[in-house]
């Protein structure tokens, strides 16, 4: 494909409209061929609606319970979490939620399907049953019923719980003359014991596989990448990447002596190149010369599908070996989307308009047809129009290919696909336990739940078959815009006032390597700090802020955006006095960055708005004119803490700034580097030197500062101690009333009931409280686990702390850095010699004991404690508490939790949507996260505070947080003292 970049990174987030006419200019597809197409897939959905289904098919299902039903969403979250729940409470909690919360007898509809109309009754009566007087005496076996019938459904998704059973079942499939492509459930190890067992099942499944034989075809397995190894990803290549590859070569020889055909399967778009390095290294493994059964699964969905095929090409030509190539549309396009857009990347990995999707299968299945000589496709679609696609692709050659499905969707079209003898068909089979359901289940309904998928509407014979095989590759062809309306670029996610922060991808090489160069290389010590006298300073100050408090909002706000755009061109520079003067790992120095930026354009947006001089009008009686003004209150003495030394120095200023105020700022006495860095791009934007003036110095620097008599506000963020003695100091002054706005700290907690999916629980739960070396106020301190589902979340936790690493912050493959001084690991090693003698070690993460001599390094431990009364005050450091609770004692744990009297971030996982209700509506906190991390606020996403020993509000980063950097001012004229109330006199009707 000549008119495009022939590298993977140069397509990772290139423009959707460029890919999209590279791919029509790249394909043969005129107006005949076109039609030819339609018509042959036209038949094929005739002759399916005409034939005799399945009852009971997998389709007919999802087509009546789609995601964009409440029954389909309540579904999905019984299918999902039911199966493992051990304790009858939460198990019959999650049943009475989900089924109140659908109307299944309606949903149902007029069907025909017997099991349709049997699942809607059913769920209907269990409703019913739920609000009668007998429903406790009802709940064993309402909730017997139910995970039965879901286990039922299980069955559409999963072939059989073991390989065993899997090739049992396949009997039926193979009579008919498919080949099976067995998929051991089970991804995404956490833990080296999870890594192992899901290696044995594949070992087991190879040898199951290769000794079952029907009529001499070989079935064959699929392997995910991301079972091999707990800590898949670019960032842990030198350590995953050998095991990986050694464990892959292992099976790939299995499988080659058993004749077993084995398929790599296709993960997120940020494990690609990792993936292609790993098959690329087996692929030429000596051992398995004339064996032709190895291959991988490449995503038309990703703009880089032309490339990586042809990557595959070359793989294949140098290892002197044909591969087999299965050709997705690609199954995590919801995630790539939404990471993309939370990361503020350029552009999207993947298509975001559906027709792009297929085209780009139609062209890049061409392009394996055309090099069969290497490559045998397998070619995974339930479109007719695709198969149609396909079969004119192929022309007169109809050997060395073979479509595939998912079990339980696309039999119809298959069927007669195998008796028209258009080509060979296997079936892509999950098998496995119901606990390993989840990633899959969750996938398929995401696929195949929507009225708009192809599957639903080729079944509903009230849509036109004329409709149901429209040509996508015309559709994207006559597209305008190429790009889907209502997914903006990540940039602009925010609206047209205000552009998304930019991010960078760490896994991708082409960005990495140059950025970490950079970083290297720049030398902090060349960085000046400055500071100045008290007096001086209020006095440059006052006369700043005259000027400045007059300066219009709009060309403040152009002030601030330009400083943003600054820091942006900046970033490296950044980063590295983030990672050498604070400690922080290149992921966090990318995200202090983000954060800094997204406060200067927040503030901006908001400022505009706010501050326009034109006030606002508020209503009134006839002949007046009411209007209320902000205004600046003068100089603002922000005090900010070492643990964000960019982020919240910058919010502090930016807000204070921008209602108006002069700023006498004080960094933390640990990180004056950066703060000295960030005044003099905010300078270079424009701001003058009196308005923004930098003051270095420990606490008693601070209290002289709080205390001068030119101080008209204080916004700081630090410990509760702190804040406490600055409000003393405020209040004993004479003069002004002030404000002070601060941020402090929190016993910040997370509930977890037996409803949630340990895997999510764990990554949360590392990230929460070890990220940032646990040193964020938002962070993650007290973990509350319900006693039925704590043994084996701890015993994950455990393995998943044994694969954390402990280092240099500048190394990519850190995840904890240092703490910030020698006060702060005194004090931790203190608290843990502590836990040592009132709690139960749970883990501590590996740690070089060589660490030491290099800077101050804390491995992060987890104890298991009796009660969060037990702890006098906030941990600030990589420390997890964890407390077991009955399912019974929730209203006590909340109590609990809120007399501490702190009330910052809080954290909850369930599936109960009435859980969620009464946890969050009782916790007295300003954050609470649901079913995700509770750190890493987003700046008028997330606005960030808390209440009682926490803060006093507003919210950083928040509508409300410019007001109280501000006075306010309303001006009212009698308008009729001015020649009478024209405006009454002359108004019509």
């Amino acid at each position: 494909m000549q008119a495009m970049p022939q590298n993977l990174s140069a397509l990772l987030y290139a423009d959707e409209a460029a890919c999209v006419d590279a791919l029509l200019k790249d394909l043969p597809w005129d107006a005949a061929r076109s039609q030819r197409v339609h018509a042959s897939a036209k038949s094929i959905v005739e002759r399916v609606r005409a034939g005799k289904r399945k009852m009971g098919e997998l389709e007919s299902f999802l087509r009546e319970y789609g995601l964009d039903t409440e029954e389909g969403l309540a579904l999905m979250t019984l299918a999902e979490a039911l199966l493992r729940i051990p304790d009858a409470a939460t198990a019959h909690a999650l049943i009475r939620d989900k089924m109140k919360a659908a109307d299944w007898l309606a949903a149902q509809g007029d069907t025909k399907d017997l099991m349709m109309k049997a699942a809607g009754i059913g769920l209907s009566l269990t409703r019913k049953t739920l609000d009668s007087a007998l429903s406790r005496l009802g709940e064993p076996v309402i909730r017997k019923a139910i995970v039965e019938a879901l286990k039922m459904l299980g069955k559409q998704f999963v072939l059989g719980r073991t390989i065993n059973e899997a090739i049992k079942n396949a009997a039926a499939y193979e009579k008919k003359g498919y080949r099976l492509s067995y998929d051991m459930l089970g991804e995404g190890a956490r833990t080296a014991e999870d890594a192992e067992r899901y290696f044995q099942s594949y070992v087991d499944a190879l040898k199951a596989v290769g000794n079952h034989t029907h009529q001499g075809m070989k079935s064959g397995i699929s392997v995910k990448l991301s079972a091999l190894h707990p800590r898949y990803s670019a960032a842990q290549a030198d350590r995953c990447l050998p095991v990986m590859t050694e464990r892959l070569r292992d099976l790939a020889i299995l499988a080659a002596n058993y004749d077993v055909p084995m398929t790599v399967d296709a993960e997120e778009v940020d494990r690609l190149e990792i993936s292609l390095q790993i098959i690329e290294t087996v692929a030429r493994a000596p051992q398995m010369k004339g064996w032709e059964g190895f291959g991988l699964a490449v995503q038309a969905y990703q703009k880089r599908c032309p490339v990586v095929i042809d990557r595959v090409i070359t793989m294949a030509e140098s290892a002197n070996r044909r591969l087999q190539v299965r050709l997705v549309k690609g199954a995590y396009w919801d995630a790539e989307v939404k990471r993309a857009q939370v990361m503020g990347l350029s552009d999207y990995p993947v298509f975001t308009r559906k027709s792009n999707t297929d085209l780009s299968y139609i062209a890049n299945a061409r392009k394996l047809l055309e090099r069969r000589d290497v490559l045998y496709p397998m070619l995974a679609t339930h479109n007719a129009h695709s198969v149609a696609a396909v079969m004119e692709l192929a022309g007169n050659n109809r050997g060395g290919f073979e479509f595939q499905r998912l079990h339980g969707m696309g039999e119809s079209l298959h069927d007669l696909v195998l008796n028209d003898g258009m080509a060979g068909v296997s079936v892509y089979a999950p098998c496995g336990s119901h606990e390993d359901l989840l990633p899959y289940l969750v996938r398929r309904l995401l696929e195949n739940g929507a009225n708009s998928n192809f599957v639903n509407q080729m079944l509903d014979e009230k849509v036109h078959s004329d409709v149901v095989v429209s040509d996508p590759v015309l559709a994207a062809q006559n597209h305008t815009l190429k790009r889907h309306k209502n997914i903006p670029l990540p940039a602009n996610i925010y609206g047209p006032g205000r552009r998304n922060s930019k991010g960078t991808d760490l896994s991708d090489d082409s960005t990495r390597r140059p950025l970490l160069a950079k970083i290297a290389a720049f030398d902090i010590n060349l960085v000046k700090t400055e500071t100045q006298d008290i007096d001086r300073a209020f006095e440059k100050a006052k006369a700043g802020y005259a000027a400045w408090s007059k300066t219009p909002a709009n060309d403040r706000a152009r002030v601030l955006e330009a400083s943003a755009d600054l820091m942006e061109e900046h970033t490296a520079e950044l980063i590295a006095l983030c990672t050498k003067e604070a400690g922080k790992t290149l992921d966090d120095g990318i995200a202090e960055v983000r954060e800094a930026v997204d406060f200067c354009r927040y503030y901006a947006q908001r400022g505009r708005t706010d501050f326009d001089e034109a006030g606002e009008r508020l209503p009134g009686p006839t002949g007046e004119s009411n209007v209320m003004t902000l205004h600046g209150r003068g100089t603002f003495v922000c005090i900010s803490p070492w643990n964000f030394p960019l982020a919240i120095f910058i919010g502090q200023i930016a807000a204070a700034l921008m209602a108006g105020n002069a700023v006498i700022a004080k960094p933390a006495e640990q990180t004056p580097k950066i703060a000295a860095y960030a005044v003099t791009l905010m300078r270079k934007a424009g701001l003058p030197e009196n308005v923004l003036l930098p003051v270095q110095g420990d606490g008693k620097t601070g209290a002289t500062l709080v205390a001068h008599p030119g101080v008209a506000g204080v916004a700081f963020t630090g410990s509760t101690e702190v804040a406490r003695l600055i409000n003393r100091a405020l209040a004993a002054k004479d003069g002004p009333i002030v404000p002070l706005i601060a941020e402090t700290g929190g016993q910040n907690a997370m509930i977890i009931d037996s409803s949630a999916l340990p895997e999510q629980i764990v990554d949360d739960v590392l990230t929460s409280a070890f990220g940032s070396a646990g040193q964020r106020c938002s962070a993650l301190r007290v973990l509350f686990l319900q006693e039925d589902v704590a043994d084996k979340i701890i015993h994950m936790l455990k393995g998943a702390m044994a694969e954390r690493r402990v280092g240099n912050p500048l190394d990519y493959s850190t995840d904890i850095g240092p703490v910030i001084d020698g006060e702060a690991l005194a004090m931790l090693n203190a608290h843990r010699q502590k836990l040592d003698r009132t709690g139960t070690l749970i883990a501590a993460c590996p740690m070089d004991s060589s660490l030491s001599a290099h800077g101050h390094y804390f491995a992060p431990v987890a104890y298991e404690i009796k009660s969060i009364k037990d702890l006098e005050r906030e941990v600030f450091g990589p420390v997890l508490h964890v407390i077991r609770y009955k399912a019974g004692e929730l209203d006590q744990i909340i109590h609990d939790i809120n007399a501490t009297g702190y009330g910052l971030t809080f954290g909850l996982h369930t599936r109960i949507g009435s859980t969620i209700r009464r946890v969050t509506e009782s916790m007295d906190v300003g954050n609470a996260y649901v079913n995700r991390t509770m750190i890493g606020a987003v700046v008028g996403v997330q606005p960030f505070g808390g209440q009682g020993l926490s803060g006093t509000g507003p919210k950083a980063g928040g509508p409300h947080y410019l007001y109280r950097f501000a006075t306010e001012k309303v001006v009212s004229v009698d308008t009729t003292r001015q020649g009478g109330n024209a405006t009454l006199v002359s108004l019509k009707e």
